[in-house]
């Protein structure tokens, strides 16, 4: 039994690497919200979060969040909503079981970002602040004649679905 504490909290060190590393659920890529739960609000909203606390249901903040310096700034504190703490992306999840190698997600973590790059590059100017906003509202009016940005950007969904298991980035 021991062995397998060992290598629990082996993988729960790659688990906080891998995170740490990637960002892709903070920066606004992945989602647009995140969820709070009540006693949460007030804490986060301490640390200069817009909080919106309109109903029940949507509690929350929106992405990308602004405790993202390049890292997320509170990983290790207290404040860290429930909600980032507890989602486990695909490629997290394989790595937790085992399938994957440390070294083998951060290259798919590098190979994500430069998808993300070429598509952003694509992208024309908006007036929405998030990625994935800028991504959907393009995709959803763009023609069909703007065929490199649809090409690149189906190449990130299936990226999305893939890797990280986000599977309604259009709804």
């Amino acid at each position: 039994m021991s062995g397998m504490t060992d290598r629990t909290e082996t993988n729960g060190s790659e688990a906080n690497v891998l995170c740490k590393a990637c960002g892709l659920c903070c920066t606004g890529h992945l989602f647009l919200w995140t969820k709070l739960r009540s006693a949460e609000l007030d804490s986060i909203a301490s640390l200069g979060v817009k909080v919106v606390r309109s109903m029940p249901n949507q509690r929350g903040f929106n992405q990308p969040c602004p405790l993202w310096q390049g890292q997320c700034t509170i990983y290790t504190s207290p404040d860290y909503p429930r909600f980032c703490r507890t989602f486990k992306c695909k490629l997290l999840n394989e790595l937790l079981e085992e399938n994957t190698s440390l070294p083998h997600a951060l290259s798919v973590i590098e190979r994500t970002k430069a998808q993300i790059k070429t598509v952003e590059t694509l992208l024309p100017t908006s007036q929405h602040p998030g990625f994935r906003e800028r991504l959907v509202t393009h995709l959803e009016s763009s023609d069909q004649t703007d065929l490199e940005f649809r090409q690149q950007a189906e190449v990130l969904l299936r990226m999305y679905e893939q890797v990280f298991g986000v599977k309604d980035v259009i709804d």
